[in-house]
């Protein structure tokens, strides 16, 4: 049994000097709240939600734990962390209604369950890919340089190769003849087995989506991320993979598992990508994959916090197999090494886990310190 008695929440930010760009806005900052959670015996894991957007996103999420999520969570007693996120979500259901923000509440308890999967293996001695049913240790990952700007992506697609990645993905959705001509100069210049993506972050229009995404059908990309806005009719998605034999990915603004069900059964996703931070945690998150994986989909996760929930993507990723591809974040982040320790380097584009209990790493609170924002301690009473 797994009873949670104390939950300390962590929130860090680092201003960057390159504010990452998307279609949706500026990222001038990294933002990311950790969770540790102890249960009765004092074993603990750690947990992070997702909190990249919007700027306030990291302290809202904060509130919602401090004065809803863990008043309802600690004192409880779980037989494991699947019981436990199952549970939780029912009770804050009607607060993530009653609230208008189910994303916010979703991504709350997806923590929770990252840091219970992390105790749980850790009291176990296993790691968390074995915990999650895979026997042997993974392979190394192939991983992928993720967030680059429009603006110098040739030289940064540079500057990555050189630090060991063989794939990149590019941010497009700004203006259309400017972002073919970047990503054919990026084309033209892949060496031997590299590969290159494009996210749209849900930029564009039916309209604008049934121009760019034919346009980009001539060039070798793995895949053209999330074209038009997530909750667009089906038949716009359905006409898009049509317009292209590049196959579509999304997946990281996707809430539930019968919204995950539908995209997966409709077939217009070839690339399936579920935020393990913002919804579902590993116990939500592993069937989703599991099911793309059989429905000949490939599970790719989405992440771009710190190097913890890095880790529990690769450990995700490891336990389901497949063809996917591990999103490494490859812009100036402060954080990502420091609340991840030990932090491997990436070796010949790969990304390799270690045999170590649960994650396999642990927040550096000290050299971080310098970002953090607040420490929370919360018990059961």
């Amino acid at each position: 049994m797994i009873e949670i008695a104390r939950v300390d929440i962590y929130h860090f930010c680092a201003p960057i000097k390159e504010p990452i760009l998307t279609s949706f806005g500026k990222i001038a900052a990294r933002n990311n709240v950790l969770l540790r959670v102890e249960d009765q015996d004092g074993a603990h894991g750690w947990g992070e939600i997702w909190s990249s957007f919007p700027p306030c996103g990291a302290e809202n999420k904060v509130r919602l734990l401090q004065s809803i999520v863990l008043p309802t969570a600690l004192g409880r007693s779980y037989r494991n962390p699947a019981e436990a996120w199952r549970d939780l979500t029912r009770l804050m259901r009607r607060h993530a209604l009653q609230s208008a923000e189910p994303g916010p509440f979703a991504a709350c308890l997806a923590g929770i369950d990252v840091a219970l999967w992390d105790l749980a293996a850790r009291k176990a001695g296993v790691p968390l890919w074995r915990a999650l049913g895979r026997e042997s240790l993974p392979e190394p990952l192939p991983a992928y340089a993720s967030n680059l700007n429009p603006a110098g992506a040739l030289e940064m697609v540079a500057r990555c190769r050189a630090r060991g990645y063989r794939a990149f993905k590019v941010k497009v959705a700004f203006d259309l003849a400017g972002d073919l001509e970047n990503i054919r100069r990026i084309a033209a210049g892949l060496g031997e087995g590299e590969r290159l993506m494009l996210d749209a972050n849900q930029g564009w229009d039916i309209a604008e989506a049934r121009e760019a995404v034919p346009a980009f059908g001539d060039l070798p990309l793995d895949w053209i991320e999330e074209p038009i806005c997530v909750d667009d009719p089906i038949e716009y998605w359905a006409e898009l993979a049509r317009l292209t034999a590049v196959p579509l990915a999304g997946g990281e603004n996707i809430l539930g598992q019968g919204a995950f069900n539908a995209a997966i059964d409709s077939g217009h996703l070839g690339v399936i990508q579920p935020d393990l931070g913002k919804w579902g945690g590993f116990s939500g998150c592993l069937p989703v994959a599991r099911r793309a994986v059989a429905a000949g989909r490939r599970y790719c996760p989405h992440w771009l916090n710190s190097g913890l929930g890095l880790h529990a993507s690769a450990h995700l990723l490891s336990a389901v197999g497949g063809a996917g591809i591990l999103e490494h974040d490859a812009l100036e982040n402060p954080l990502q090494a420091p609340l991840a320790e030990p932090f491997p380097a990436l070796v010949d584009g790969c990304f390799q886990l270690s045999d170590r209990p649960g994650l396999g790493v642990e927040p550096n609170l000290e050299a971080a310190g310098q970002w953090l924002q607040c420490h929370i301690e919360t018990t059961a009473r």
